[in-house]
């Protein structure tokens, strides 16, 4: 399991309003995010149309890089 170090940050009121983490935890988690991602898109694909990693992957990025663009 991914052990994760927060920091709260506190209102006034001191209420919990966020939290920070490392940036290594972070590009932990969206690397573990990513590749949920591309196991469910690989599987989402009709079988005659299964897609590889590689296909995968390319796909991925081309819905990223519209997403970033709009």
């Amino acid at each position: 399991m991914l052990e994760i170090t927060k920091n709260y940050v506190m209102d006034e009121n001191q209420q919990p309003i966020a939290v920070q983490i490392p940036i290594a935890d972070f590009e932990k988690i969206e690397e573990i995010l990513e590749n949920y991602g591309l196991v469910k898109l690989m599987a989402e694909s009709e079988d005659d149309e299964r897609l590889s990693k590689d296909e995968a992957v390319k796909y991925y990025q081309y819905l990223k890089n519209k997403n970033v663009e709009s």
